[in-house]
């Protein structure tokens, strides 16, 4: 049968993805070269046969159509392929044979049995055993796989794992979205190729008829793009083209092929990830040369996809169920707020800290009774009012959930990038209150994983069949949506909107109450009030009548009285700017010596732990440091150009805060004949205020201090308020790790010819510091990537089997980049007179090891 019997696509018509889902992928009528295919009668006759066989059986392809299969193929073979159609259960189940003679004295192959249409389809390649046992390696990688805490890390380290099992230069992990588009989730691949970690491509990438394949037949590879294919052909000359839908050997869609060739692809292989049967993702393989996986592997790698899908079910399940208990404990605390018996407006903001992190958003605006409260990224408030008015006019008080805003509300066009989603839970029926969930739009959230500006190569089908070109379509396609919402994230919201319903009955309830409330401490407030302004009128009289003795003039009473006021006016304002909390003693210090000393302030030195001072104590504290700080100026210590003030504070054992203030450098300093209101205020205030303890001395080389403030005045100062010097010293530090400065950091190329002592190594050097590690299996790799990026530092296997690693480390000498060797024997291995100054560390390695090691080495 010829092939072009089976093109459902005229020749005529361009070829693209808009015609992608028309595309019989599985009526191709053609299979890849490095096998054969047969298909079998019910009673045993050859009825088609791919123009491969007869040269893989060594007979004319006419010779076979029409003949006994027992004519062909060895008796024992055929035996035991009715053996294994026996197990054949489901209609897409496949068997395999291994290392099978299908001819007396012939070569060994694998095989692929299934039926398609009551034939029996017989898929055979040469066998081609590798050096490891791909059961018992998938059987350790899986074990492994099982320490992932989430799926995030299982995604990460299930793609280093297969890439590790077949040998790819790039594996992926590619998770669909719900409307059929997709994500590179995780990616482990060579260092000298650009990232596709994080890409979304839209749905006609891989179009409907492909997922449904893939569903069917769980695991695809293309050995060779550029390989001519192998035409199926039939003893009828004309006939129905050959269903391959499970086939391990179907040819390629063009499209798909020039994809490939498009981003400098050779070979690749695909293992589909089911997840309670629907299809959840893929592994996506690349490797940049033709490349022929075993089938032994293959089948090896379609079992580890297997086993990842049933830990991505585990941990997916968990990862729900650990968000609907954060959910259920939100429910709980929200409950215990209502019932706290605070205000309505206390409710209302506690209510928004706790459903954020409820459901996954990125803005929330919660509206009640009238008032509106919000938190991330919401439209503008007149666009608010707009949605909630829509939603208002709505019949149904049920949860309404959306991932186009603008299809409901035109005007959400404008700020698709804040509220491309919404979701909205009704917590009360008349008047309507809602609490709205908002998600930006997608394309905000995804950025391009290498360089969006590397040109590409384009083939005969345009330029559009390249990730960057179908990321681009993408991004056209989704603008204006945000993240679809979940079946989680409505079963959630809906529980939420059942207990906002109660708190907010009981707002309503105690509303009443609050008012009454509310008009009771309006009247207490008014006489607090007016004691607080007579008192401050009463203390600026005071200042006035016990400030005109000392002064000289009518202009140095008004200059004394304008800064003692100033002080307490700054003291006010300190407290006020944070609602009446307890201030920094550091504030104060500093506010004075930069309000009254100017250019001199640098010369006040000062030290002490994190401590603040309350609002009763903070005036009094205040109004002591400014007649300290202005007897200096005149008098003391800052009153000519080199004297300085040190003012440090301690917590004694009993909590009290002691404050000690000394001059140096200055003129000399005597006791003042008369004792004046300055020097008043700085004996008696703390003492007669605070009911502390303060000590002055007139000493010689400048004045001393010692205030005693009771631990009532004092707190704890705010996170970030006030450091000391040791602080500031340990925060300008460099990274540790306990153990001395981290070692390394940057890139390590890591050379070890075992998989599984390759991933140990690989973590081991993570934790160490390195920033990315580039593994190589052999000699050839390793100075291939060395070419390609230069490492920071490198730990050598000495012995790769036929090969040993010293080459490589001729290069590394000569870029000056610092190597060790690694040996798993007891002994050091000998190294060249070159290398005789390197380090070697022995297997099983240990950190404690390969640091001490590369610590010998790090200057290069």
């Amino acid at each position: 049968m010829s092939s072009d019997k089976i093109d459902f696509i005229s020749p005529s018509e361009p070829v693209d993805l808009t015609n992608c889902d028309r595309e019989p992928i599985h009526l191709l009528g053609r299979i890849q070269p490095f096998g054969f295919l047969l298909g079998v009668t019910s009673d045993w006759v050859i009825e088609h046969a791919s123009e491969s066989a007869a040269q893989f059986l060594g007979q004319p392809l006419d010779a076979l159509f029409g003949a006994p299969l027992k004519q062909v193929f060895a008796e024992d073979a055929i035996h035991a392929i009715r053996g294994r159609l026996q197990l054949l259960g489901t209609r897409d189940a496949t068997e395999r044979i291994f290392g099978r003679q299908l001819q007396a004295g012939g070569a060994e192959f694998d095989l692929a049995l299934h039926m398609s249409g009551g034939r029996v389809i017989i898929e055979a390649e040469p066998s081609e055993k590798g050096e490891h046992d791909p059961a018992a390696t998938v059987s350790t990688m899986v074990s492994r796989l099982s320490s992932a805490k989430d799926a995030e890390t299982l995604a990460r380290m299930g793609a280093r794992h297969l890439r590790a099992l077949t040998g790819f230069d790039r594996v992926m992990v590619y998770r669909f979205s719900p409307d059929g588009s997709g994500e590179v989730l995780a990616e482990a691949a060579r260092g000298d190729l650009e990232s596709y970690l994080g890409l979304h491509y839209p749905a006609s990438d891989i179009p409907k008829q492909a997922r449904e394949l893939y569903k069917r037949n769980l695991l695809r590879l293309i050995a060779d793009v550029d390989a001519e294919t192998s035409p199926l052909r039939s003893a009828k000359g004309e006939d129905e083209p050959l269903d391959l839908s499970l086939s391990v050997l179907r040819s390629v869609s063009p499209i798909h092929i020039e994809y490939l060739k498009n981003i400098g692809v050779g070979a690749s292989m695909s293992v589909s990830i089911l997840r309670r049967g629907k299809l959840w993702g893929l592994f996506a393989c690349h490797h940049m040369s033709p490349k022929r996986v075993p089938f032994d592997v293959r089948t090896a790698a379609e079992l580890f996809g297997q086993a990842f899908a049933l830990l991505l079910d585990g941990r997916e399940r968990d990862e729900a169920e650990a968000h609907e208990r954060r959910a259920r404990k939100a429910h709980d605390r929200l409950m215990a707020a209502a019932a706290s018996g605070r205000s309505s407006a206390e409710n209302i903001a506690s209510l928004m800290e706790e459903v954020e992190g409820i459901v996954d958003c990125d803005g929330i605006a919660l509206e009640i009774q009238g008032r509106r409260q919000t938190s991330g990224l919401v439209p503008e408030d007149k666009h608010l009012e707009g949605l909630i008015a829509l939603l208002k006019r709505e019949s149904d008080v049920q949860i309404m959930a959306t991932d186009r805003v603008s299809d409901l509300y035109p005007p959400a066009e404008g700020f698709s990038e804040k509220a491309a989603g919404m979701l909205a839970i009704p917590i009360s029926r008349a008047p309507r209150d809602f609490i709205l969930f908002f998600r930006r739009e997608v394309v905000q959230t995804v950025s391009w994983g290498g360089d969006p500006n590397k040109p590409v190569e384009s083939g005969p089908l345009g330029d559009r069949l390249t990730p960057r070109q179908s990321f681009e379509e993408w991004k056209q396609v989704v603008r204006g949506k945000g993240q679809p919402w979940t079946e989680r994230d409505i079963r959630i919201a809906e529980s939420l909107r059942v207990s906002l319903l109660e708190v907010i009955l009981r707002l309503t309830e105690a509303a009443e109450t609050e008012r009454k409330e509310a008009n009771q401490r309006q009247e207490m407030l008014i006489a607090e009030l007016n004691h607080r302004v007579r008192n401050i009128l009463s203390l600026i009289r005071g200042l006035i009548a016990q400030s005109r003795a000392g002064a000289k003039s009518m202009d140095e009473l008004v200059a004394v009285i304008g800064g003692r006021i100033q002080a307490l006016a700054r003291a006010h304002d300190q407290l006020t700017q944070d609602n009446w909390s307890p201030r920094p003693l550091s504030t104060l210090i500093k506010s004075e010596a930069e309000a009254y000393l100017g250019d001199k302030e640098e010369r006040v030195r000062i030290e002490g732990p994190q401590v603040a001072v309350e609002p009763a104590a903070f005036s009094t504290l205040a109004l002591v440091v400014h007649e300290l700080m202005t007897n200096s100026a005149k008098y003391g210590a800052l009153s000519d150009s080199t004297g300085a003030v040190d003012v440090n504070w301690e917590v004694d054992g009993e909590g009290n805060l002691v404050i000690g203030w000394k001059e140096s450098g200055g003129p000399p300093v005597q006791a003042p004949s008369r004792k004046g209101f300055g020097t008043t205020i700085i004996e008696r205030s703390v003492p007669f205020d605070l009911k502390g303890e303060a000590e002055v001395n007139f000493e010689l080389t400048g004045l001393e201090a010692k205030f005693r403030v009771p631990k009532s005045h004092i707190t704890k100062a705010k996170d970030g308020e006030l450091e000391t010097r040791a602080e500031k010293k340990a925060a300008q530090g460099g990274k540790n790790d306990g153990k001395g400065e981290t070692l390394l950091s940057g890139t390590v190329l890591l050379l070890e010819d075992n998989m599984v002592i390759a991933l140990d190594a690989e973590d081991m050097l993570t934790r160490m510091g390195a920033q990315k590690v580039e593994v190589a299996a052999s000699a050839s790799e390793a100075l291939r990537l060395i070419e390609a990026n230069t490492p920071d530092a490198a730990v050598l296997d000495v012995n790769l089997g036929d090969e040993n690693s010293f080459p490589v480390a001729d290069r590394l000498k000569e870029l000056g980049v610092p190597y060790i060797f690694a040996t798993g024997y007891g002994e050091e291995s000998p190294a060249p007179d070159l290398h005789l100054d390197r380090p070697f560390v022995r297997k099983p390695y240990s950190e404690e090891g390969v640091r001490e090691a590369l610590s010998k080495v790090s200057g290069g």
